[in-house]
């Protein structure tokens, strides 16, 4: 029998938002119905300096929270950082690790990205995995194997599928307003399910959940959402406002 995986709508504020913000979110979890909570599991992931307070006022609403990025070491002299406890501490239940913006603005590798990710789970986190391919590579026909080698190397071994979550970001597509061809989209993300299988087993790479991301917005989110092992979205600028946010996560259910 095969898995369906219930789709996840995570929203990354990115470095943006302060305590007024919060509206926005009180206006999130009013909007978010039973009906909808039973079809889309859905997360926002605010600045750690608004994640204690956001996490205590989505209490109940179905809405969980995450934190964009962790450091690997559980504790220690790390100026700046904030470590996957601290994360958990503050009420987060999943954390972003690998976002572009860290790999190409911070430097960091897949080796990085995967000490990170294990960090997370050893917090009792799910780690959000971001892979995807620069426009440079994307002309250069090399999409699949970067995407694939992203993955091999992001990876935290022994990982069950019901534990990580894989999201597929064209760096390209990131805040452009430009998305590849639907066509596109379902390539890479059958080619990573192929790669999970072949690095957990078939029975595990169907449990995982496979989000895009990269300028998802309501008027492409059910077309995007509507594709073969595309199991939610990576939502950047559209889930700082409900309405626009609200609407992706309707598309998707």
């Amino acid at each position: 029998m095969t898995v369906t995986p219930k789709p996840l709508v995570a929203g990354n504020w990115k470095m943006n938002g302060v305590r007024a913000s919060l509206q926005q979110t009180d206006e999130m979890g009013r909007g978010l119905d039973a009906a909808m909570r039973r079809k889309v599991d859905v997360l926002i992931c605010p600045p750690s300096t608004l994640l204690h307070a956001m996490s205590a006022a989505l209490i109940g609403t179905g809405i969980a929270t995450g934190g964009q990025d962790c450091h690997a070491e559980a504790a220690g002299a790390f100026t700046g950082d904030v470590s996957a406890a601290m994360l958990a501490d503050a009420g987060a239940r999943y954390v972003i690790t690998g976002h572009s913006e860290r790999r190409t603005l911070h430097g960091e590798t897949s080796a990085v990205v995967k000490a990170k990710s294990a960090a997370a789970l050893g917090a009792l986190l799910t780690p959000i995995i971001c892979i995807g391919e620069t426009n440079a590579e994307r002309v250069a026909g090399k999409t699949i194997a970067v995407v694939k080698k992203q993955l091999r190397g992001s990876l935290p071994d022994g990982v069950a599928g019901d534990e990580v979550v894989i999201a597929y970001e064209p760096v390209w597509a990131i805040g452009t307003g430009k998305t590849p061809t639907p066509a596109d989209v379902a390539e890479v993300h059958a080619a990573i399910r192929t790669e999970l299988g072949r690095l957990m087993g078939k029975a595990e790479a169907a449990k995982v959940r496979i989000l895009y991301g990269g300028s998802v917005k309501p008027s492409n989110a059910g077309e995007l959402m509507g594709l073969p092992h595309v199991d939610g979205a990576l939502v950047g600028g559209a889930s700082l406002k409900a309405e626009d946010f609200l609407a992706i996560i309707r598309a998707v259910g």
